[in-house]
């Protein structure tokens, strides 16, 4: 290409699903309006959509106007799927059925924050490495086991785009336009972003242990590493003070000093948190989710979620998950 040509404008259709996410949104929007503004060309148009065609509502309540529903592409753009809150309510059968329909033309296909999961529902993500907000990691691999599941903050995989949402849609965008006009430009534009690190598909979502809890000691990281890993199966934290080679004694007076718990407690506040994020995300029974996170019997997960809760994790489900029609 000669420095007088014209490169071809690459159109970007957003889906918004119900209650999306406003900052996953825009985070990916933003980039492909500076690109254009930086290059003085206009290397990227999008259109929004949205089931129905008129309006779409966010997670923080704002409405946003859309030129277009769930009709038929004539051009081949690439379409990034927007999803939040509510993934599992907003991924409705006609998105479902529109996303196959132009998957199967070839088109390249995105999900933002939690849109992994709808991707995943249309079956668009089979044998394809994907990544989804952290939150939603859990009820998302209970759903599809067989997935490539990153702890990234995105990943593009073919003509598979998915990224954990918030600041991390836009280090996939400015991959993208690297990949597609140079990394000079998308410097350019990360700075006009005051974005000074951009990010890669190797990098995590999650701050480090240490940085999450606050706490330096490379001994008490690596338990609570081995505490997150063993949700489902539980282990005495004798064992876990073995391995970093403290005794049990040690162990306890680590967490107490940095953590103000004891390993024991800690360990069943990591439980029944997952637990807590399985009951609001997932459909599964009670009893499933008990097992998931490690807990023998209802009763005694009943009795432990509601001494932490102060709910039971019934009330919990009632409260939290949508009603089906």
């Amino acid at each position: 290409m000669t420095s007088t040509d014209t490169p071809e404008t690459q159109t970007f259709i957003f889906l918004l699903l119900q209650d999306f996410s406003l900052i996953a949104f825009a985070s990916a929007i933003e980039p492909l309006r500076l690109a254009n503004l930086m290059s003085g060309q206009p290397l990227y148009d999008w259109k929004l959509a949205a089931e129905g065609g008129e309006q779409v509502s966010c997670s923080n309540g704002t409405s946003v106007s859309v030129s277009m529903g769930l009709e038929e592409l004539t051009r081949h753009p690439t379409i990034l799927v927007c999803g939040g809150q509510g993934i599992k309510t907003a991924t409705t059968k006609p998105v479902i059925a529109w996303l196959r329909r132009e998957a199967r033309r070839g088109l390249a296909v995105g999900g933002l924050c939690t849109a992994a999961y709808t991707l995943a529902r249309a079956g668009l993500l089979d044998g394809r490495t994907c990544t989804i907000h952290w939150e939603n990691r859990d009820s998302f691999l209970e759903e599809f086991p067989d997935c490539d599941l990153a702890h990234s903050v995105f990943t593009i995989d073919r003509n598979r785009y998915t990224c954990a949402g918030g600041a991390a849609s836009t280090d996939l965008m400015l991959t993208l336009i690297a990949r597609d006009h140079g990394q000079d430009l998308a410097n350019q534009v990360a700075d006009q972003m005051i974005y000074s690190t951009i990010r890669t598909d190797r990098d995590e979502q999650r701050l480090s242990i240490p940085t999450r809890i606050g706490v330096r000691n490379p001994k008490l990281a690596s338990v609570v590493q081995m505490m997150e890993n063993s949700i489902e199966e539980p282990v005495s934290p004798a064992v876990f003070a073995a391995e970093v080679g403290l005794s049990t004694r040690q162990l306890e007076r680590l967490f107490r000093r940095y953590l103000n718990r004891s390993p024991k407690r800690y360990y069943m506040e990591l439980r029944l948190q997952k637990a807590r994020n399985l009951l609001m995300q997932t459909d599964m029974s009670v009893i499933n989710v008990a097992l998931a996170c490690g807990f023998a019997s209802p009763s005694h997960f009943s009795k432990c979620y509601r001494a932490h809760f102060d709910t039971t994790p019934y009330r919990e489900r009632g409260i939290h998950l949508p009603q089906k029609a």
